[in-house]
């Protein structure tokens, strides 16, 4: 079994990280923190480029892409923080008029009964009805909660996708811990000499890249209990890699001008999304208990 990208896919994430880095880069993630709203030229932009339409088939207007492709492409939106409803929106793409196109902006209610980006959705999938405002963390991710919810069927896709983008944060995070540990000098020289930190970055690898291979292993087999292993990776690798960034960056990472809060931010509200792990848990108890 081959497990390199292909050629095609190896360009398409190239790609999509290229037009991220000119429709999304750091001065505009700032400007979407400072509006709070959602900015709906760039989704249409996203919409254009078949962000959402990537596995809807040709025959209907699509990209006509399978769920690798998807996953390659959520990773590089986790890893600039994208905001906005893009699970949603891409799950309904091929079923809702307009959200393969970026015109319609789709929200869903997850397992948990929250509801991300809701006054800013066009349509909402299940029912939203009585939902309350909720003080989010990140401030790109605006949360509603449907009182007395019942919990609803997890779509395995949605689960994965959701991984995706945990792994593009996780990866992120190593980035910039790396980049400052090279650049930030101590006691006359960068303190990625010191052993301490030379471990924290390294311990963030492992973690991002075990995964990645879950991520991209899940995204071939689409199979529920490697998607449940993949989701549980990929939230600790986004969370525990965010945290040591923080730590790495030490009292600058908490302020307002410093990404790295961003990232940690979303890893915790993502870590939540469709009731938090623990119906992967139940379902990877079982699984091993069969």
């Amino acid at each position: 079994m081959r497990f390199q990208l292909s050629g095609d896919q190896a360009a398409l994430r190239a790609g999509v990280r290229e037009l991220l880095a000119r429709l999304f880069d750091g001065e505009a993630l700032r400007a979407a923190v400072d509006s709070s709203g959602l900015d709906r030229e760039l989704w249409r932009e996203l919409g254009a480029a078949g962000f959402f339409a990537l596995r809807v088939p040709e025959a209907d207007g699509g990209v006509g892409l399978g769920l690798p492709e998807a996953v390659l492409v959520f990773e590089e939106a986790g890893r600039v923080l994208l905001p906005g409803p893009l699970v949603a929106t891409h799950l309904a793409a091929g079923a809702v008029d307009g959200a393969a196109e970026g015109e319609v902006v789709v929200a869903g209610v997850d397992r948990g009964g929250l509801v991300e980006w809701l006054d800013e959705a066009d349509v909402v999938r299940g029912d939203a009805a009585g939902a309350v405002a909720l003080r989010s963390v990140d401030p790109l991710t605006p949360l509603h909660r449907v009182p007395g919810a019942l919990p609803r069927a997890v779509d395995p896709v949605a689960v994965l996708l959701t991984a995706a983008e945990q792994l593009g944060t996780a990866t992120r995070a190593g980035e910039l811990a790396v980049q400052h540990a090279r650049t930030r000098e101590q006691f006359g020289q960068p303190i990625g000499a010191f052993q301490a930190v030379k471990h924290l970055c390294a311990q963030m690898l492992v973690r991002a890249e075990t995964a990645r291979a879950a991520v991209y292993a899940a995204a071939v087999t689409a199979d529920p209990v490697d998607i449940a292993a993949a989701r549980l990776l990929a939230d600790e690798a986004a969370e525990r890699g965010a945290r040591d960034c923080l730590q790495v960056h030490g009292g600058m990472g908490f302020t307002w001008e410093c990404e790295v809060q961003l990232l940690v931010k979303r890893a915790w509200v993502r870590a939540r999304r469709g009731g938090g792990g623990a119906e992967s848990e139940e379902l990877l108890a079982v699984d091993l208990l069969a």
